[in-house]
């Protein structure tokens, strides 16, 4: 008999992780703005386990390889608890001679960064700023910089608590909530899902690298982002009349943003960086604001420029909601005050672009004039013309045209695409005649017209009937869950409108069908094809993120950072919008099966929520 031969063991493959040692508090805004940070020792927090750690992210920064699998081994557990498990020793524990053993604490102190907020006593910004976060640092990897910052890291002496009260508070106090310094991971998860999910759709927002679980649902949830300055960063400055610190912090965001690529072509002269640097802002804010509306995402944009990032990103999940319909009447209900609205957006961008003219004039001229001699500023008509622009580019794209084609009718048919824009927006914020009323966390006035139906169902039925909608099909496609029958009533100006929308719509059709090389009806059936992705029936809204973070807390215990991390990359890939990169039903593994199967579900029943 032959004997068979052993088969060699598989060596272990190992991993270095290096890049984790670059993250040790030091950051270059710490010494090219120094007033901007304040600064604290940290120590080792113990007791903690990581529940999630983001893989693709972690391989994007740099700090795992790409062929790193993605398992939790105990070396990369061992490195992020080291290098994120932290706690800082803030003014409660000086004030108190609290002291820690020498080898827990660490050798570089960490900031927690000032900035305005509208919440805090004062108005300028000068006691203001992270109150439970400290930046861990940066990491640079193929010619793009990463900041990261980790919220639920202690007290810091910037949380309105401290000056609301007039007193330090310890970490982890339970009678202070907010102010106690410490994140909880229902947080994290919610942040989590709902940042992968808009970052697959190319929009721009802070990501979580990793979460670190403590006893009692408390947690240290980890977040990147290529650059985590606010406008709220240069605000306060610009309240104080500080120009020396306020022109620092506005060179040291142009000089990332050009390192990162992004401003490219940016002039070398001081004045015209800045003039560019305003040419910029506008744009990127307009844009935002353009996407924010059309997608429902609700973002608490105010004056103080707090709750967005520089570069448009979003940041700060506890407040963000989107929609499945246009709720544009939505507040969020902030105790102390209501939230702006999602049609209030705009304006409220469009202010921050004018505090931005205010900025570069100020820095040129070294006179701080008032930010109402900067309403009628050219940026400001040149936001209007970027913010428009972008809502057509938007509706197009949501009915399933290519950019070619979007370009091709943005340019000969504009006209037509003013006409359906038209109609498209009368039923899109068509409201109950139920009125105002009270929602789980604020006020709403409910939308009675699901945009998206429409746009998905509408080409398979002209290419299948060969004729339009009448009138009762028409409600009947396009009504939500929130209409009543007296919402649905017809009149002569709603059969108008409705004649309208699908006029308009074959229009626009029959045009761009004769500039290309197919027929009318291969149009529709691309249209069908297209719009089925984008606008996809079971697509996240911010109530379905909420109850599917409960399921998988109640579950977790079963699920370890492995699966929770493909389950997650799954569900993003489902809720994939772009129907250049369509995938079908995702197919996890027998243990998540059942899982994503709920989830789905999930979704579809909270499709129209908020």
């Amino acid at each position: 008999m032959t004997r068979l031969k052993k088969q060699p063991k598989e060596e272990k493959v190992e991993f270095s992780y290096s890049k984790f040692k670059s993250i040790d508090g030091r950051h270059p805004l710490q010494k090219e703005v120094p007033d901007s940070t304040l600064n604290y020792k940290a120590r080792t927090r113990k007791g903690g386990k990581v529940a999630f750690f983001n893989f693709d992210l972690a391989k994007e920064m740099g700090l795992i390889p790409k062929s790193h699998p993605n398992e939790l081994t105990p070396e990369l557990e061992e490195e992020i608890l080291h290098t994120f498990s932290l706690v800082i020793i803030n003014e409660y524990d000086e004030i108190n001679e609290i002291s820690y053993p020498e080898d827990e604490v660490r050798p570089h102190e960490y900031m927690a960064t000032r900035y305005l907020q509208l919440q805090h006593p004062n108005k300028q910004g000068k006691t203001s700023g992270d109150g439970r976060s400290i930046w861990n640092g940066q990491v640079k990897h193929r010619g793009k910089t990463w900041d990261i910052s980790s919220a639920g890291t202690g007290a810091t002496a910037l949380s309105p608590a401290t000056h609301i009260y007039g007193k330090y508070w310890k970490t982890g106090d339970p009678t202070i909530s907010y102010g106690c310094g410490y994140s909880e991971i229902d947080e994290g998860m919610g942040t989590l899902f709902f940042s992968e999910i808009f970052n697959k759709n190319n929009l721009e927002t802070e990501r979580v690298l990793g979460i670190i679980e403590f006893k009692k649902g408390i947690s240290i949830n980890i977040r990147a982002q290529q650059n985590l300055l606010r406008p709220s960063h240069m605000f306060n400055y610009l309240k104080q009349g500080d120009y020396e610190n306020l022109k620092s912090i506005v060179n040291f965001y142009i000089d990332r943003e050009i390192g990162n690529g992004n401003f490219n072509d940016a002039p070398k002269s001081a004045k015209k960086r800045y003039d560019y640097f305003l040419e910029k802002q506008t744009e990127i804010f307009a844009k935002m604001s353009a996407k924010l509306e059309d997608e429902y995402i609700f973002c608490w944009l105010d004056w103080d420029g707090d709750n967005i990032l520089m570069n448009g990103g979003i940041i700060d999940y506890g407040s963000i909601r989107q929609f499945g319909l246009f709720h544009s009447e939505y507040r969020y209900d902030d105790v102390e005050r209501y939230s702006t609205t999602i049609l209030e957006q705009k304006n409220k961008a469009k202010y921050t672009v004018q505090c931005f003219a205010q900025i570069v004039d100020y820095l040129k001229t070294k006179e701080r004039k008032s930010v109402k001699d900067f309403s009628k500023d050219k940026s400001l008509e040149k936001f209007d013309q970027i913010f428009q622009k972008s809502k057509y580019e938007n509706l197009l794209l949501k009915i399933g045209f290519t950019d070619e084609q979007k370009e091709y009718l943005l340019k000969n048919h504009l006209d037509l695409v003013e006409s359906f824009s038209k109609c498209f927006v009368y039923f899109e914020r068509a409201k109950s005649k139920v009125g105002i009323h009270e929602v789980a966390d604020g006020i709403n006035w409910s939308a009675i017209f699901c945009m998206r139906d429409i746009l998905r169902e509408l080409p398979q039925l002209l290419l299948v009937r060969k004729e339009k909608l009448n009138y009762d099909e028409f409600l009947e496609v396009i009504k939500s869950s929130y209409a009543t029958e007296r919402d649905l009533r017809l009149n002569s100006h709603r059969k108008k409108m409705i004649n309208d929308f699908q006029n308009y719509y074959i229009e626009l059709c029959q045009v761009v069908s004769k500039t290309e090389s197919y027929t009318y009806e291969k149009l529709l059936l691309e249209l069908t094809m297209r719009s089925s992705v984008i606008n996809k029936y079971d697509r996240v809204t911010g109530d379905s993120v909420a109850t599917i973070v409960d399921k998988i807390l109640q579950y977790r215990p079963k699920l370890k950072p492995k699966q929770l991390y493909s389950l997650l990359e799954k569900f993003c890939e489902y809720q994939n919008f772009d129907p250049e990169k369509c995938i079908g039903t995702p197919k996890p593994d027998k243990v998540q099966s059942k899982f994503m199967n709920n989830m789905l579900k999930i979704v579809r029943d909270y499709r129209e929520g908020l």
